[in-house]
């Protein structure tokens, strides 16, 4: 069974993406954060270690992570089968817009309506039932969209109403699965910032396979 974290950890200064905060009495610093908009979608093509370590990490309880981070791999398919492929993340404040919400805002409107698209999303939680809502309706009017949704932590899943969205999100074709952990090693190397010149190898944490087993097994009993 998944470990519920230290409360002393949860205790510590940190912010939301795991980062110490000891430099807050910097004014400039302090001054720096104040002015940064207070929900942003902040959209690129890698994210910071910090914030993968501590975001992505597939802990039971998950305290003090008030975001959601997607990445995604968007592959187009025309009618001579050739093969065009994106990538990047999005990463959200849980206020106006949901990282989910943000995709489909900012990237499908890109889409070609003459290709076929099989979009895959790693993200750090599963989705709420808002979100899982505009999925559904978007894949209902999206014909040429096909989406696999990768989750690392399953989101309020004793929740009736949340247990309702997951299925409703299976019965629509969308694919949900638990994150294992060679999953999150692909997101290591192909979305988490690495020092120029270096590829550092992906270090799993403690329990990560046994983490990953104890969502398994309650997605899977959830949508049977």
């Amino acid at each position: 069974m998944a470990q519920k974290e230290e409360a002393a950890a949860a205790a510590a200064p940190a912010s939301q993406n795991g980062e110490d905060l000891d430099d807050l009495e910097n004014p400039e610093k302090l001054k720096e954060l104040i002015e940064l908009p207070p929900f942003e979608i902040v959209t690129g093509e890698r994210l910071p270690v910090n914030f993968f370590k501590f975001q992505f990490r597939n802990v039971e309880y998950s305290s003090g992570r008030n975001k959601t981070f997607l990445c995604y791999v968007v592959e187009a398919q025309g009618k001579g089968g050739q093969v065009q492929a994106s990538r990047g993340y999005l990463e959200d404040e849980h206020a106006a817009a949901h990282a989910e919400e943000a995709f489909f805002n900012t990237i499908l409107p890109t889409f070609d309506p003459a290709l076929r698209y099989n979009v895959t999303w790693y993200v750090s939680s599963s989705p709420c039932a808002a979100c899982a809502d505009r999925i559904i309706k978007t894949l209902g009017k999206t014909k040429n969209l096909r989406l696999l949704i990768l989750v690392g932590r399953l989101f309020m899943w004793e929740e009736p109403e949340i247990q309702t969205a997951l299925r409703k999100l299976k019965e629509a074709g969308c694919k949900l699965r638990i994150m294992k952990p060679q999953d999150f090693e692909y997101i290591w190397q192909n979305f988490v910032e690495q020092e120029e010149g270096q590829s550092k190898a992906f270090e799993p944490w403690e329990d990560i396979q046994e983490n990953f087993l104890y969502y398994e097994e309650k997605l899977a009993d959830i949508l049977k």
